[in-house]
């Protein structure tokens, strides 16, 4: 190992990467790691960073703000695309590690680092999310992962070690959820999340950080109504907002109003199944507004097309594949069904529900003198004769030849 002199950490603070410094210290040869943390919204969990990395033996920490590209470069094109994995999750952690990875690539180069350091675990997502970004931009760069390295085999195990080792910590071993946090949203999982059998404790101080339970949520709904120019939205209310803002204000109102949890066992692409609660408060606003704004400005066809399209870039988003052909040329399709995504959604907020109220656009393909019950002069009915025999003759054929069978 004594090759690697200069390490550059993905550096979060928390429970993995706070014992990686001083380990790889103590396994590389004393070498010198230089710790990034790449600010996607973690807020409060950014505090004393630089302090708390120089104390465990850190040169130097780079914060580097990444919040607003994050949103416009990779959030606002997966919403685009109305790309959600397996139904319900709006891929938080997903998307946020592509960007992440990509910067601490850049500064690894520019610092003449020997190798990379992350600190996911072996059974998870995000390792293969790291590792495919700095593969893209750094594909002879050494990949240092503790998790597939050391003797630890537990995150009690690493608690012990941090203190064996005099390293802060935020946690104890009965708050130890593994939690991941940005702007977007936050997941918990572990201990008792572990069981599917175990109902969430929604209402347990301190569980749910970006809002309250739908129990807890006021008996009176809010009203609120978000603007789309090509289908990225850009105003709430009437007033318009640049792209960080707008998703803040959302999770507050989403949060306030119980909007946005979910519990769910995904399938992890390393082959296991894992359960995960999300608060995504905001984004599940702007979903659910986006899809519906689609309703009545896309045609038939592409709207249909498009949810194949959707269930695809989920896919790659959550296995890591952002940097990838189809993804770009999938973002480039989804681009050209977006030219006339532009209106207002006006959407009820009440006890972890999201009620529509009202869709306008200047494109929307809703013809209501053609869609109405009453009278009409600009549609014959008995045009549809003819549209279902055409439409059902080989149905009839195969009746005919006793082919179609209950």
């Amino acid at each position: 190992m004594g090759d690697i002199k200069k390490v550059v950490l993905a550096y979060s603070g928390g429970l993995d990467t706070s014992i990686i410094i001083p380990w790889l210290k103590e396994n590389y040869d004393n070498c010198e790691v230089i710790a990034v943390s790449g600010d996607v919204g973690q807020d409060s969990e950014l505090e004393g960073l630089e302090e708390k990395a120089k104390k465990t033996g850190a040169s130097k920490l780079y914060i580097e703000d990444l919040n607003k590209e994050f949103i416009e470069e990779y959030v606002f094109p997966t919403i685009k695309a109305d790309a959600v994995y397996e139904s319900k999750y709006l891929l938080g952690t997903s998307f946020a590690r592509p960007i992440i990875a990509k910067r601490i690539v850049e500064i690894a180069l520019a610092e003449g680092a020997d190798a990379i350091c992350h600190g996911c675990t072996g059974k998870g997502n995000d390792q293969v999310r790291f590792e495919l970004a700095i593969k893209a931009f750094a594909p002879d760069m050494k990949i240092i992962a503790p998790w597939r390295e050391w003797n630890l085999k537990s995150r009690d195990e690493e608690i012990a070690y941090a203190e064996a080792h005099n390293i802060p910590l935020k946690i104890t071993r009965e708050t130890n959820y593994s939690k991941d946090k940005n702007i977007w949203h936050i997941s918990h999982e572990g201990l008792d999340l572990e069981d599917p059998a175990n109902e969430p404790m929604y209402n347990k101080v301190g569980f749910l950080e970006l809002g309250v339970s739908p129990e807890q949520a006021p008996d009176k709904p809010t009203y609120v109504t978000i603007s789309f120019d090509k289908g990225v939205p850009v105003a709430i209310d009437g007033e318009k907002m640049d792209s960080v803002a707008l998703v803040k204000k959302l999770n507050k109102l989403g949060g306030e109003n119980g909007i946005g949890i979910v519990d769910l066992v995904e399938n992890r692409l390393v082959g296991m199944k894992s359960r995960g609660v999300y608060e995504t408060p905001g984004g599940t606003i702007l979903y659910h507004a986006h899809n519906k704004l689609e309703e009545i400005t896309l045609d038939r066809d592409t709207y249909h097309f498009k949810q194949q399209v959707g269930l695809r870039f989920a896919e790659l988003v959550y296995f890591g594949q952002w940097y990838t052909p189809l993804r770009k040329a999938l973002s480039a399709f989804v681009d050209s069904t977006q030219e006339t995504v532009t209106g207002d959604v006006k959407l009820k907020l009440y006890k972890g529900n999201i009620i529509d109220a009202a869709v306008t656009s200047p494109y929307s393909l809703y013809d209501p003198d053609i869609a109405t019950f009453d009278e009409d002069e600009v549609y014959d009915q008995k045009d549809s004769a003819g549209f279902i025999n055409l439409f059902g003759l080989p149905i009839k054929v195969q009746a005919k030849k006793g082919l179609i069978k209950e």
